[in-house]
C-alpha cells in the first residue's frame, strides 16, 4: 500500500484562507482571519475569526485542538495579535498553548502590531515564518490593508448600465437595467462593506433605502448578516436630501456629508429626521472634499470597504481624484439611447491621449447580464475577490 503524502504548507494555508473567508460579511471592522493547526502531518484544529468583539481565528483553532495543540504548526492569514483589545493577544495565546511554529501569510498593517506578535513568538522560542500566499491573504482584506496603509478605505465602484453605457432614463428613471441576479450580487457588495456611498441626486430620483436585503442575498445566514446594516453616506454638498427619504428611517445610520458653510436651518432639520450630518471642507470644485470624506470615515468610522454606487457627477469626480480602487460594472443586453444617462461625467476629456485606460480583471455572466471587474490604470492597490460566497 502507498502511503499517503501529507498536504504540504501551501494545501494548510490555502485552508486557512478558505476558513478565513467565511468571516466575509462579519468581521468588520476587524480583518478575515483564519487558522490551522497541525502536527504530525494531521490536522489538530481550525477556526476562523467570527464576528468584531468575539474570540480571533487563533483563539477558536486552540479551542478545537485542545492538548494537541502543543508542538503543532499554526498556519494563520494575519500576523497575531500582540495588543489587548476587545479580546487577549493571540500572539500570548499560542505561547501558552506551547505552539512549535507558526507560518504567517501576511504580517499585520496595523501599527499597533506590526511585527510585534512575530517577535513575541520568536521571543518565546517559537520558529516563524511569513509571507506563504501573502498575495491571496492581502485580496481578502483589501479594506483592512487601505485603511492601515493609506488611512483611506478601499472604494469598490458598483454601477449597473446598458450596453450603449447608459445608466439611466434623462428623466433619472433607472429601475430596473439589470436582473434579479445582478441585484443578488450587489446585495453581497452592499454586505461585505463597511459603507455605502452615494450622491444626493442618486437619492432624489431613485429614494434607494442603501440596505442590504436579506430575501436578495441568497446566502443561508442571510438574516443574521443583514443585521448588521452597513453605513449610509450620503454627499450633499447644498443640503437638498428630501427630508422624508427613505434612507433616513432605515435600520442603522445615515451620514450626509456638506460643506462647513452649509445652512445651519436645514442641518437642524436633517439631524431632526434622523440624519447625521458631517461638515467637511470644500474642494477644488467648490463641494465637499472628497479625499477629507474618506479619511473622516477611515479615522472616526473605521470603515475599511466603501461601495460607491452612485450617479455619473459623483462616479467620475472620485475617478478623477484617483479614489476609485475597484470597479464593478453591471451591463444589461438592452439599450436606452442618446438621450439617457452616461455612466461618466469626466469633463475636460477631448483627445484620445486624455482617455483614462482600465485594466480588466474580470468578465462573467451574471444571469442575463455581465460583470465586469475592473481598476483604474492608477490603481494602487490590489483587487478583491468578487465572487461573493
Amino acid at each position: 500500500m502507498t502511503a499517503t503524502t501529507p498536504p504540504s504548507a501551501e494545501a494548510w494555508m490555502a485552508r486557512a484562507l478558505v476558513l478565513a473567508r467565511r468571516g466575509l460579511y462579519t468581521t468588520d471592522p476587524n480583518p478575515r482571519v483564519g487558522c490551522v493547526l497541525v502536527r504530525d502531518g494531521r490536522r489538530v484544529g481550525e477556526g476562523w475569526h467570527e464576528r468584531a468583539g468575539e474570540p480571533h481565528a487563533e483563539v477558536h483553532a486552540l479551542r478545537d485542538a485542545g492538548e494537541a495543540a502543543r508542538g503543532a504548526t499554526a498556519y494563520v492569514t494575519l500576523e497575531p495579535c500582540s495588543h489587548h483589545g476587545r479580546t487577549g493577544p493571540c500572539a500570548e495565546a499560542l505561547v501558552r498553548a506551547g505552539v512549535a511554529r507558526v507560518v504567517v501569510a501576511m504580517r499585520d498593517p496595523n501599527p499597533r502590531v506590526a511585527g510585534r506578535g512575530i517577535e513575541r513568538l520568536r521571543e518565546a522560542g517559537i520558529a516563524v515564518e511569513v509571507g506563504l500566499l501573502e498575495d491571496q491573504a492581502r485580496a481578502l482584506n483589501p479594506g483592512f490593508v487601505s485603511r492601515m496603509a493609506r488611512g483611506r478605505p478601499f472604494v469598490r465602484l458598483k454601477m449597473a448600465m446598458s450596453l450603449d453605457g447608459r445608466t439611466a432614463m434623462d428623466s433619472g428613471e433607472s429601475q430596473w437595467i439589470t436582473g434579479p441576479r445582478a441585484r443578488c450580487q450587489v446585495q453581497r457588495l452592499r454586505a461585505r462593506a463597511s459603507a455605502v456611498i452615494t450622491g444626493v441626486d442618486s437619492v432624489i430620483f431613485d429614494n434607494s433605502r442603501l440596505t442590504v436585503r436579506a430575501d436578495q442575498l441568497e446566502l443561508d445566514d442571510a438574516e443574521a448578516i443583514a443585521a448588521r446594516q452597513p453605513l449610509r453616506v450620503v454627499v450633499d454638498s447644498r443640503l437638498r436630501l428630501p427630508l422624508a427619504a427613505a434612507c433616513l428611517s432605515e435600520p442603522g445610520r445615515t451620514l450626509v456629508a456638506t460643506l462647513e458653510a452649509a445652512d445651519a436651518e436645514r442641518r437642524a432639520r436633517l439631524e431632526a429626521a434622523g440624519a447625521e450630518v458631517l461638515a467637511l471642507p470644500a474642494g477644488a470644485d467648490g463641494r465637499v472634499d472628497l479625499a477629507a470624506l474618506l479619511a473622516h470615515l477611515a479615522e472616526r468610522e473605521a470603515v475599511n470597504e466603501a461601495l460607491l454606487e452612485t450617479g455619473a457627477t459623483l462616479a467620475g469626480a472620485m475617478l478623477d481624484a484617483g479614489l476609485v480602487d475597484e470597479m464593478q460594472l453591471f451591463v444589461a443586453p438592452t439599450l436606452l439611447g442618446g438621450e439617457a444617462r452616461p455612466l461618466f461625467a469626466l469633463p475636460g476629456l477631448e483627445r484620445m491621449a486624455q482617455q483614462r485606460p482600465l485594466e480588466i480583471l474580470d468578465i462573467r455572466a451574471v444571469g442575463r447580464d455581465w460583470r465586469i471587474t475592473a481598476i483604474p490604470g492608477a490603481a494602487a492597490s490590489p483587487p478583491s475577490p468578487v465572487d461573493g460566497r
